[in-house]
């Protein structure tokens, strides 16, 4: 096949059909060229579905005259499927015609490689590996937090895939009331609930969703609650989003989080639970809070700061201290206290605070956030 502007070499016509069907299903009918990924059956702005888009190139070109021809290898791989791509219009005439010289053999060769690597690794995901996407996003401060399911879907790769190729979204855009207002939470939470119960309870409980991979982005005592709802019933997988390097994905290579549980003093009226994972929390910040006679339980970083969570297994390290200190508060204090959460936590261990907590086993929680117009922690939401 043929278009103006990209020469139709002697070597194409010599590509036998099988030779071509087999470079189609590798490239799973897509551009090869990388990040390109066009998907070359179909023209959207026609409305035609049927049309190939697709054409198929020589890297090392099919006469010797070609782009990356030789004398000898170009009749000996011009019907080879290692020598061959499939190729959108603008790529195939990039290598071929505008930057023949910066597009090498060995450049060619790994997109090919890369790009049939992918497919053959997606290619071998069977159903019992979908998963339910879940968004949610609330405002934080006066910025909105919109997620975007072409931002995540990916992410969820190779263990998983997106079930039906979408996601369930959270989001409550549009909130007029501010996180320094009582109404703020009173409204989201209501409505993160709501929201909760219509799209992924019911489909939980008749086992259509068996996994979750939560991406999430709101004040932390909303992914608290997010956590709640979502409880450890359901498998999950928790993301957190980096700033270095930015994006969803975990780093592979990171050194394990290092974190520190500490008891509070016995027999005080009050009990407090600092989460200091992001940030330092000083006491004095919460005796300012709670008063004088309270005890501070506490789980800290060595050095705390935003991207602390970087593995998935730093959120099962967070998660074993967080189970046995939640256990030994209540015998400690027994059952008529209520813990009163201060957190500076990322986004995935603020939804996994709610997942660890057990309604009919641990004691009711009152979470506080941190804000700036009031200069101080403000009570939130009551987790009972």
């Amino acid at each position: 096949m043929s278009k103006a502007g990209v020469p139709e070499t002697s070597g194409s016509s010599k590509v036998r059909d099988k030779t071509r069907q087999i470079l189609w299903a590798k490239a799973a009918g897509r551009c090869q060229y990388s990040n390109c990924n066009r998907l070359l059956i179909g023209d959207l702005i026609s409305g035609n579905r049927d049309i190939n888009a697709a054409l198929v190139a020589h890297i090392i070109a099919g006469d010797k005259n070609g782009p990356r021809g030789d004398e000898i290898r170009s009749p000996q791989l011009v019907d080879d499927i290692r020598n061959l791509m499939l190729l959108c219009y603008d790529h195939h005439r990039l290598i071929d015609v505008d930057e023949v010289a910066e597009h090498t053999e060995d450049r060619l060769l790994e997109m090919k490689a890369s790009h049939e690597q992918r497919i053959e690794i997606l290619g071998e995901l069977t159903e019992d590996q979908q998963t339910h996407v879940i968004r949610y996003g609330a405002k934080i401060g006066s910025n909105e937090s919109p997620l975007s399911f072409e931002n995540v879907r990916t992410v969820v790769l190779p263990d998983h895939y997106p079930a039906d190729g979408r996601s369930i979204g959270l989001e409550l855009i549009g909130c007029q009331f501010e996180d320094h207002e009582e109404s703020f939470w009173t409204f989201q939470q209501e409505n993160l609930q709501r929201q909760f119960r219509d799209k992924i309870k019911g489909k939980i409980e008749t086992g259509e969703i068996r996994h979750l991979s939560v991406f999430a982005l709101a004040p932390q005592p909303l992914l608290i609650e997010l956590g709640r709802l979502l409880c450890d019933i359901c498998p999950a997988n928790i993301h957190q989003l980096k700033r270095e390097p930015k994006g969803w994905g975990w780093v592979q290579d990171s050194t394990p989080i290092s974190l520190q549980r500490s008891e509070g003093k016995h027999g005080a009226k009050q009990v407090a639970l600092k989460l200091a994972l992001s940030a330092t929390v000083n006491d004095g910040r919460i005796y300012k809070v709670l008063g004088g006679d309270v005890s501070i339980w506490s789980i800290t970083a060595d050095n705390p700061h935003n991207d602390i969570i970087r593995h998935s297994d730093d959120l099962l390290i967070f998660r074993q201290l967080l189970r046995r200190i939640f256990d030994r508060i209540k015998a400690v204090h027994g059952e008529d206290v209520c813990v009163n959460i201060f957190p500076a936590l990322p986004v995935s261990a603020s939804v996994e605070v709610g997942r660890v907590w057990m309604p009919k086993a641990d004691l009711p929680l009152l979470i506080y956030d941190q804000n700036n117009k009031k200069k101080s922690f403000i009570p939130t939401l009551r987790i009972k």
